[in-house]
């Protein structure tokens, strides 16, 4: 009994070290003050993002919630409001599986609020299915309706300058492969969401890549994030069998949504990094992406491709 309870205790003891030395990641150490400054945070009702929203709320911004689900996003707003002593929080409707939906928030928003100084494109998808728009989900979720808010939110946020815009990606762009001939495959099965959401994530690198090539000398930068491997729900619509094996996993190994969020924290509040605009960011820190994830020729090509995919002009 006595060996085994040693053992437990040795192997709880490994795990912590691996875990705050290895997995924790980085904190976000800026006490940038944002009273003034407005926030869109994409998918900020859970994980990632309602914790860079929270944050964001606590230095004084007024935040943006854009989600789809109007209760959970409310009961967020609420949340958030309560944490951070800011009323200064609303939710807005927003479908990024629709293209009609962004259309309408991007309306709205133009309309009822004068500002825009920080757009996060955080909300992300990973399941199988096609959207009203006949794109797969993890295609117009992960790339496409978030392409196509920020392009049409760009004149506000030049207004507003100095301002920003984070995309948050992953890692998993690695294992991504563009084919232009075949961007929006089916997603059907394990390995072909994958395969989608691999390519999804590469598009976020090189559509911020492309972004900050228009908008040289205007006063606005972007940023692509990994957050690092956290917790969220963003394989939520994983079959049961699935979830047997990534739940336990997730849970001792991935990092928490306060953790991944701050990165994307970073990228949105310190000052400096201008110069980094339309580079990839891990652990608060620049990094160097792989050089299918730096190819200037697909990053325009893929632009072009989404513009004409979204129905827009160049």
């Amino acid at each position: 009994m006595v060996s085994c309870i040693a053992a437990a205790a040795i192997l709880v003891a490994l795990y912590i070290v691996t875990y705050y030395n290895f997995l924790k990641g980085a904190r976000c150490r800026s006490d940038t003050c944002l009273r003034g400054k407005t926030v869109i945070v994409t998918g900020g009702n859970t994980g990632i993002g309602k914790q860079t929203a929270l944050d964001l709320a606590r230095r004084g911004a007024r935040v943006i919630l854009a989600c789809r689900n109007k209760e959970r996003a409310e009961a967020a707003v609420f949340d958030i409001r309560k944490k951070s002593g800011n009323n200064q929080v609303v939710f807005m409707q927003l479908d990024l599986a629709s293209l009609k939906s962004v259309r309408a928030f991007a309306e709205t928003f133009l309309k009822s609020e004068p500002q825009l100084h920080i757009l996060i494109n955080n909300a992300g998808i990973g399941s199988n299915g096609k959207t009203a728009d006949g794109f797969n989900v993890v295609w117009e979720v992960n790339h496409l309706g978030h392409f196509l808010l920020t392009r049409l939110l760009l004149d506000r946020l030049k207004l507003c300058s100095p301002s920003r815009v984070v995309v948050v990606t992953s890692a998993m762009y690695r294992y991504g492969k563009i084919d232009f001939s075949n961007l929006n495959p089916p997603g059907e099965g394990l390995i072909q969401v994958l395969r989608n959401y691999s390519c999804s994530k590469l598009c976020n690198v090189l559509f911020v890549r492309e972004l900050a090539n228009c908008l040289e000398g205007t006063n606005v930068t972007c940023y692509s994030v990994h957050p690092g491997a956290v917790n969220t729900e963003v394989f939520r619509q994983l079959k049961c069998w699935m979830k047997v094996f990534f739940v336990p996993v997730a849970t001792l190994f991935f990092q928490t949504p306060v953790d991944g969020a701050q990165t994307p924290i970073y990228c949105a509040v310190q000052e400096g990094i201008e110069k980094f605009s339309g580079r990839y960011f891990v652990d608060c820190k620049v990094r160097e992406v792989l050089p299918h994830a730096r190819d200037d020729a697909v990053a325009r090509k893929l632009w072009e491709v989404s513009e004409r995919m979204v129905g827009l002009g160049s």
